[in-house]
């Protein structure tokens, strides 16, 4: 894969399957990674969905990104998420990732320390000035993207763009607007794939795309072409969903990718809960096939 390729549309945050063990699913991880290329989505970003990849050791990280590049390939661009609770960590990380092949690194800011500014800063420069690669921030905890931030994550080498978590549909347009365009912003928030484009997004990364890639990939491209009708349609049957399964959501996406496609992601590993989902199967599926309905007939 070219690592000048253009990043942008829709990556799903790749869940890691897990084993009774709490060590990584081998087998179903690679049936996930197969699939995600035969729907020929625009990415994977690995080690970044629902907060599982920092309950992996280094190594453990470091197996399964390497494991995953060999699968995927070139066939996908990777973005490997490289967060974890010491800086040297993410660069240890964010080098061995690069080696592997993956065309950009992104990282949550420091874990403990998300309040400040600062610290934030310092972690972001000393990840991305290991690499050669493009590197895709966070944003730093709650603190602002005050003009100053945006500046000095402007002047750090290889920062080409964002993930950003935020809801504010304001704050994302004022990112693009302060960066003067030369940055790729891709949304975090599965539920405003739609609004977020408006703002000036190239892009959306989450873990709903697992389970409603296809769909969702469609639905945007639509939306960006001029269906604003069919977009609005979508996100609300995809907000109602999404409201719905939120208390419940590791339940619902285990339950939805084994029944939807025969790929078991297992249990969370723990702090990670899985609630009680009170849906039985068919009503469950029946929740699914009411947000893939909005794709086209394939016959």
């Amino acid at each position: 894969m070219n690592a000048s390729i253009e990043l942008k549309g829709l990556w799903p945050a790749v869940f890691t399957p897990v084993k009774p063990d709490g060590k990584v699913n081998e087998p179903e991880l690679e049936k996930l990674l197969e699939l995600i290329i035969q729907q020929k989505l625009d990415g994977i970003y690995l080690l970044g969905s629902t907060g599982q990849g920092f309950l992996y050791s280094e190594e453990d990280r470091k197996h399964i990104a390497e494991l995953s590049l060999k699968i995927v390939a070139g066939r996908l661009p990777v973005i490997v998420q490289v967060g974890a609770l010491s800086t040297d960590e993410s660069v240890r990380l964010a080098k061995h990732a690069e080696e592997q092949g993956a065309v950009a690194i992104s990282s949550v800011g420091p874990i403990y320390y998300a309040a400040s500014p600062a610290m934030g800063l310092e972690h972001y420069r000393k990840i991305a000035t290991a690499i050669s690669i493009p590197f895709f921030p966070y944003q730093i905890g709650n603190s602002p993207m005050t003009d100053d931030m945006i500046q000095a994550l402007l002047e750090i080498p290889n920062v080409q763009g964002m993930k950003l978590t935020t809801m504010n549909m304001l704050e994302i347009s004022a990112i693009q607007i302060k960066s003067k365009g030369t940055w790729k912003l891709f949304s975090g928030c599965d539920e405003l794939i739609c609004h977020a484009a408006v703002s000036g997004t190239v892009g959306a990364i989450g873990s709903t795309y697992n389970l409603f890639g296809p769909v969702c990939q469609y639905i945007r491209k639509e939306f960006l072409n001029g269906n604003v009708q069919l977009g609005m349609n979508f996100m609300l049957e995809f907000q109602e969903l999404i409201l719905e399964i939120l208390p419940c959501i590791w339940t619902f996406y285990h339950r939805g990718m084994k029944l939807r496609y025969g790929i078991d992601i297992g249990e969370p590993k723990a702090p990670l809960l899985a609630p009680t989902l009170i849906w039985s199967d068919e009503e469950l599926l029946s929740r699914i096939h009411k947000i893939e309905r909005f794709m086209p007939s394939q016959s």
